[in-house]
């Protein structure tokens, strides 16, 4: 029988690259996303490696709709050996500009997607003894970044899970890793969100953001896919992809320099 991984936000970007990656390695993929038209095109995508793919729509901030999609994926597959948390989203925007629901959704996808789904699939995992999860998170979650306080913490809360998690299940048979991408050049765009004191101000964002992703700090979904990849295959603790690894050892080594170049607009 072939191994089995639950990918969250399979639709596009760099969960889908993952899904085509362990489709290419054998494995068969649970893909799931919000947007059951483009999920089904990546998981028809996904099938033409040879390997088995089912496309589950929802929501992972839904608790309910995860215990859904787990009890779904473990019917039609038996067993899951990999959980790949990697559904999120971003905003930009100071914080006087951030609401309290921009607040409750980026927690909502990027921290409790993570809790729901893990929760939901700790107990298969704790009683085949074995099992790896993946949780994708961010140098947002590694660094501040300026203009971005929401996100970075939702971020922060999946670095914090990860590493707790991974003391707390590793004698249980079960490896926890995390994967922090910088910039992903994908479409970004599409799903990034913005926040300021008007359009025009948005619209300036925007446009840094584009420009931002046409240099040679961003990464390319296939990186981040690689990245999973070998986090799974080599039981890695935590992989900071490309460019943002240097960023984010810059920060833990000279945090006052760094600080002082971010205020300053030098970053």
């Amino acid at each position: 029988m072939a191994p089995t991984v639950l990918i969250t936000g399979a639709s596009q970007g760099s969960g889908k690259a993952t899904a085509l990656l362990f489709a290419s390695k054998g494995y068969d993929v649970v893909m799931v996303a919000r947007q059951p038209e483009r999920l089904a095109a990546a998981a028809a995508q996904v099938q033409r490696e040879g390997t088995s793919a089912i496309a589950i729509p929802g929501d992972v901030g839904d608790s309910q709709q995860v215990r859904a999609i787990v009890q779904k994926a473990l019917d039609a597959c038996g067993n899951i050996d990999v959980l790949v948390n990697n559904a999120g989203i971003c905003l930009t925007g100071a914080i006087e500009h951030t609401t309290s629901e921009d607040w409750q959704q980026l927690m909502n996808t990027n921290f409790w997607g993570c809790v729901n789904t893990i929760q939901e699939i700790l107990p298969h995992f704790l009683q085949r003894k074995t099992g790896t999860i993946v949780n994708v998170g961010s140098i947002g979650g590694k660094m501040p970044l300026p203009h971005m306080t929401a996100y970075c913490a939702s971020k922060y809360a999946v670095t914090g899970l990860t590493e707790t998690l991974r003391l707390e299940l590793a004698p249980q048979g079960i490896h926890v890793c995390a994967v922090h991408p910088g910039m992903i050049n994908s479409d970004f765009l599409e799903r990034a969100q913005f926040r300021d004191r008007d359009e025009p101000a948005v619209e300036l964002r925007r446009q840094k953001m584009t420009e931002l992703l046409k240099s040679d700090w961003t990464n390319q979904p296939e990186d981040i896919a690689k990245a999973i990849w070998d986090a799974v295959k080599n039981q890695r603790a935590e992989i900071t992809v490309g460019p943002a690894f240097l960023a984010s050892e810059a920060y833990r080594l000279f945090p006052g320099l760094m600080q002082w170049a971010m205020e300053k607009g030098k970053l």
